[in-house]
């Protein structure tokens, strides 16, 4: 048999969501969960600034409110080939289930790719509203059957009372806040460091 007909299972998308899981999986093995997370978060943000811009654009408008900004992140995950629906939307937050994660089975037990979903999502949401904060309720990857996506959008009791991460936008009156990777963390660790 010739190598070109060998009916290898192998297809650009798959190789490249293997190579992310792989690359994001040896991060975490090198530096650790928490430092792993920061790396990919910086790449979320990114990806958040870029998506904002392709979305807008495409639906010619300037800013999205909530509504839009759900509708936006199911779709973005529905053409990399997750499955998030809208549980509920209101003034407060964003909440988002999914049943199929856009990395495939290799992200069981690989939670440093969650981050990259949390910073896009938090970061799209924070660019058009001034703040989010996600709260990865529930995950695939921590071998959950879905995922559950709890978007804060002000801070307050609701928002501090959950887990994740927070994200602001320009516009907002609060500070970035860095993962503590590169310099974050809060006020105490840093004189403290």
């Amino acid at each position: 048999m010739r190598v070109i007909d060998a009916a290898v299972p192998l297809e650009r998308d798959d190789f490249m969501r293997r190579l992310l899981t792989e690359l994001a999986a040896a991060l975490e093995a090198v530096v650790g969960l928490e430092e792993a997370s920061g790396y990919i978060a910086l790449a979320g943000q990114r990806m958040g600034d870029t998506l904002g811009d392709l979305y807008t654009r495409e639906l010619e408008l300037e800013n999205l409110d909530r509504h839009q900004i759900a509708e936006v992140l199911v779709d973005l995950y529905r053409r990399i080939q997750g499955d998030f629906s809208i549980v509920s939307v209101d003034e407060d937050r964003i909440v988002l289930a999914n049943r199929a994660c856009p990395f495939g089975s290799p992200v069981e037990g690989n939670e440093a790719l969650c981050t990259m979903t949390s910073s896009v999502f938090g970061n799209l949401t924070a660019r058009y509203l001034g703040y989010a904060k996600v709260d990865l309720a529930e995950t695939i990857a921590r071998r959950h059957p879905r995922c559950m996506v709890v978007i804060h959008l002000r801070p307050g009791p609701g928002a501090d009372q959950a887990s994740g991460n927070e994200y602001y936008g320009e516009s907002a009156e609060f500070p970035h806040v860095l993962p503590p990777c590169i310099g974050g963390g809060t006020e105490d660790d840093r004189e403290r460091g």
